[in-house]
């Protein structure tokens, strides 16, 4: 059975487990990280040098850092919503999947929601809380450009360039004290992703005992 290890609350295994449930994989989730400790352990470096989550068990196979194990999940298991026909298709995926990670993120968890919202009152660098917000109404709204010329980020259906700008979506917007454009494809598609379930179970847990807390 695949075995994924990670926090439930950990924004990176969110995006597996939502897509391990999209593909209605049969897995095993492991906690490990935070709370529940074990990254330091002998078993758990053997499977990822570097300590961290999430990482994935399939057979023989051990996976590390999210989104090859993204791209295995959908390689191995998706059908042709999740993997593409074509080198040339494909990396109309795979560009958006890395500007998530290069640019979306960056912005958002670290100028953010760790900067802002993770960050006690008295610590937080306002300038710099300021300059992510302007970059991140910057990078919304290229995706709402994007999203008002297609139903899904993937295209027509849901797909793997979904799954990681997605998992942002709940935090930004349940987010309490700051400020966002109007981004109306944005929302239409942020409403789209709560109607599914797997999106429900996995991506939208409450965060709300993380404010004011840098501690995992």
């Amino acid at each position: 059975m695949l075995q994924i290890y990670g926090r439930s609350t950990s924004y990176n295994v969110q995006k597996v487990l939502w897509l391990a449930d999209e593909l209605s994989l049969d897995y095993q989730h492991i906690p490990a990280g935070g709370e529940h400790g074990d990254l330091d352990t002998p078993e758990f470096l053997a499977m990822n040098p570097g300590g961290r989550i999430p990482v994935i068990v399939d057979g023989t196979t051990s996976i590390w850092e999210t989104h090859a194990i993204l791209r295995y999940l959908a390689a191995q298991y998706g059908n042709d919503h999740f993997q593409r026909d074509t080198p040339a298709a494909q990396s109309l995926i795979d560009r958006w999947i890395d500007w998530s990670l290069s640019e979306l993120e960056p912005a958002f968890f670290s100028g953010i929601f760790w900067g802002y919202y993770r960050t006690p009152e008295m610590q937080r660098d306002q300038s710099a809380i300021s300059k992510a917000l302007k970059r991140c109404e910057q990078l919304y709204q290229r995706l709402d450009d994007q999203l008002s010329q297609q139903p899904w980020f993937s295209g027509n259906t849901l797909g793997l360039a979904d799954i990681p700008a997605g998992t942002t979506l709940y935090r930004y917007f349940e987010m309490d004290g700051i400020e966002r454009p109007d981004l109306p494809s944005v929302r239409r598609w942020y409403q789209q992703l709560q109607a599914r379930p797997a999106y429900q179970q996995q991506v939208m847990r409450p965060f709300g005992e993380l404010k004011g807390r840098l501690a995992y």
